[in-house]
């Protein structure tokens, strides 16, 4: 029962942020109220047919292969070159979207600098790209109980693009909140929990940039009108945004339609909110006409159950 609830759960979350990313592909950049999406549409902003997914998805996918090869930081850079140059892990094999900040990190990576120092590290390097790749993390360590080794791998992961305290402890945030969801804790109490674990646990610089993100902890987050919820790619903007459509509604078609009709950063915004929702709702809240409209759906099935066979296979040899 438990390896089926994980395999449930694993779907759920990262189809949520494909999903998510797919239904905001062809409005990005768009303004809030110029446009209205209530389906999965197509075109648009990249002129992508229905179904295609971003680079938020295509370097998730790297992490998901290389989470399976048990790789390490390097071999994860030489999957985004890949991404950059050829195309690798995207719908049609030809990149059409990268962050500025990610493929900065990717250059310095082609350069020869290490992975640990690839990573921007100024106050204008705290966009969203490493918050859209990094929660097949949140299963790569189900069953590890201390939090300083789990912040430890966040912030490694994190760094390769953005280095930035700021983005460091927006990751960590982020993915205790998923744990927390995953140990089927309301989003409220989730907040709650990670909120305290975070406040007693990081020191110093980190501890710092607590306050960066102090109002997802606040008890009226949610009772925010939508003109106070920015969607930029601005890392607080997007975490925020997505929290708020996650707790805002009451299924995950809601959370990711309401995510995307907020404009701007549509693709990043979605995908945050659709995974965190899909580790919030079952796997069959995901509209199953939306699922079958992904591009290399197939493909993505047989990676994704890779990922759950390797996870439960690392488990049992701890």
């Amino acid at each position: 029962m438990a390896n089926h609830n994980l395999k449930e759960r694993m779907l759920a979350t990262l189809y949520g942020g494909i999903i998510g990313d797919v239904m905001g592909v062809p409005v990005e950049f768009k303004p809030r109220g110029t446009f209205y999406v209530e389906d999965m549409i197509g075109y648009g902003t990249y002129n992508q047919p229905p179904g295609t997914w971003s680079d938020d998805t295509s370097l998730t996918l790297c992490l998901v292969e290389n989470i399976i090869e048990q790789g390490n930081t390097a071999s994860l850079m030489d999957k985004f070159v890949l991404y950059m140059e050829q195309g690798y892990c995207t719908p049609f094999d030809e990149m059409f979207d990268i962050g500025i900040t990610t493929a900065e990190a990717v250059s310095n990576y082609k350069k020869g600098s290490l992975p640990e120092h690839c990573g921007k590290t100024g106050e204008f390097d705290n966009g969203n790209g490493a918050l859209m790749r990094i929660a097949p993390i949140a299963f790569a360590m189900l069953n590890e109980l201390d939090f300083t080794k789990r912040a430890a791998l966040i912030q490694q992961y994190t760094a390769i693009t953005h280095a930035h305290p700021r983005s460091l402890v927006g990751s960590i945030i982020y993915i205790e909140i998923l744990l927390s969801l995953y140990r089927n804790n309301s989003l409220a109490a989730a907040l709650q929990e990670v909120h305290l674990l975070v406040n007693n646990h990081l020191q110093g610089d980190a501890k710092a940039e607590l306050a960066s993100y102090h109002r997802i902890f606040q008890e009226d987050f949610f009772k925010l009108a939508e003109d106070a919820i920015q969607s930029s790619g601005y890392i607080i903007h997007s975490l925020e945004a997505a929290l708020w459509c996650v707790g805002t509604t009451a299924t995950f078609k809601e959370a990711v339609l309401k995510a995307v009709n907020l404009g701007e950063d549509t693709d990043t915004v979605a995908a945050i909110a659709g995974t965190l929702a899909g580790m919030y709702y079952p796997l069959e809240d995901i509209p199953t006409e939306w699922l079958n409209k992904v591009v290399k759906k197939q493909e993505i099935d047989q990676l994704l159950l890779s990922f759950y066979q390797a996870c439960v296979q690392q488990e049992h040899e701890k």
